[in-house]
């Protein structure tokens, strides 16, 4: 018999269970819903794929993506590339640490290298920069594959705008009601299954809000525990890097 079993927002599809011991019943999880940890697990001994995951979470984002737009740059190409350089190094003992092989997204307002990044706004709509951030540079270091850019509200202030080039994201629970912001296609994509992980930003509420209102656990960590070098300042004092998942 198995037990523990849960649902997709807005499908009801069922997605994993656990059998009386505990354990998780692989076939009945889909891999765009196993955790960082569960996945992380699996890649380091060798059931799971690299490449296998990310094309899980590039089908799960063309499924979705048109009714929640979540992704503001979607890094298809470079995702698979990046991979297939993971399973190799985890398959030659190389295996970097949790995030080796771990499909994230980041918050559009965390600078990559020949990636635009623009911080959900029109002035910026074609700013590439030359350097990676601190943290997406620290992301890379420990392995994590990155699947592409994410919706925010402008300059991470106010609410949503249809003014912007961008569509706003939805909420995967109900799409019409609001993600939260400013952390908005973080907390839309993390929810919906199209990504493992994801970065957001706070400045007064931006990581956690959207997390409440998405279903989703955000972290606000103390004040300059992460670099925030190549991050698109909102307040310099008051801005936070934290994760989402």
């Amino acid at each position: 018999m198995y037990r523990g079993t849960q649902h997709s927002p807005a499908t009801g599809e069922r997605i994993f269970a656990r059998n009386g011991g505990g354990k998780l019943a692989q076939v009945d999880k889909k891999l765009h819903h196993l955790t960082i940890h569960e996945a992380g697990k699996l890649l380091k001994g060798g059931e799971l794929s690299p490449v296998e995951l990310t094309q899980a979470f590039l089908d799960r984002i063309a499924e979705t993506d048109d009714r929640l737009h979540s992704f503001i740059t979607l890094l298809s190409v470079e995702a698979m590339s990046e991979a297939r350089a993971a399973e190799a190094e985890i398959r030659g003992g190389r295996y970097r640490g949790p995030l080796h092989g771990i499909p994230i997204a980041l918050k559009d307002l965390y600078d990559t290298a020949g990636v635009r990044t623009t911080a959900g706004s029109r002035v910026d709509f074609d700013r590439v920069p030359t350097e990676d951030s601190t943290p997406t540079a620290r992301l890379k270091e420990a392995g994590a594959i990155l699947l592409g850019k994410l919706a925010m509200h402008e300059f991470a202030l106010g609410g949503p705008d249809w003014t912007t080039p961008f569509e706003p994201a939805r909420n995967p629970w109900n799409l019409d009601h609001i993600t939260g912001g400013s952390s908005s296609g973080s907390a839309s994509a993390v929810s919906s299954g199209q990504a493992m992980g994801a970065l957001g930003s706070c400045t007064g509420g931006s990581i956690r809000g959207p997390a409440s209102l998405c279903g989703i656990v955000g972290l606000k960590p103390t004040y300059g525990r992460v670099s925030r070098s190549g991050v698109v300042t909102l307040s310099w004092s008051q801005d936070h890097v934290g994760p989402m998942t």
